[in-house]
């Protein structure tokens, strides 16, 4: 996608059994007041749905928050099930408590980005922009 800086569409989920979601409301609302279209898909989504979703929405990047430690299971099958759909570029980013070795691991796989707890919201929003 070209579309400018502040007309990219973001679509964020939790994939998986993960149910702690107050980062990545705080995460969506950040991304929307710097003008961002913010997509939540909410809790509990499959694989299948969540690029199902970005695949309708037209999305520029998947933004996947996981809390729960699976994050080495259900990113790769992520990436995958982009990569079948020809999705490939869409930017996926990740959030949650990722180990650095596992991080850089992620990015090896396609992931454009990683961000910890406590990651300040404009590091996410330059991020997404450059």
């Amino acid at each position: 996608m070209n579309r400018p800086p502040l007309a990219q569409r973001i679509l964020l989920a939790k994939v998986g059994l993960d149910g702690h979601d107050r980062g990545i409301k705080v995460v969506a609302r950040g991304l929307r007041d710097a003008g961002f279209h913010v997509i939540y898909s909410g809790l509990w989504q499959s694989i299948d749905a969540v690029v199902q979703a970005a695949a309708d929405e037209d999305v520029d990047w998947l933004g996947v928050s996981i809390l729960n430690g699976a994050h080495m299971s259900l990113v790769p099958a992520l990436l995958e099930a982009l990569r079948q759909r020809e999705l490939s570029h869409i930017g996926v980013i990740v959030g949650g408590i990722i180990p650095p070795a596992d991080q850089a691991k992620l990015i090896e796989l396609g992931v454009r980005g990683c961000f910890g707890p406590g990651t300040p919201l404009p590091s996410i929003v330059e991020f997404c922009n450059s």
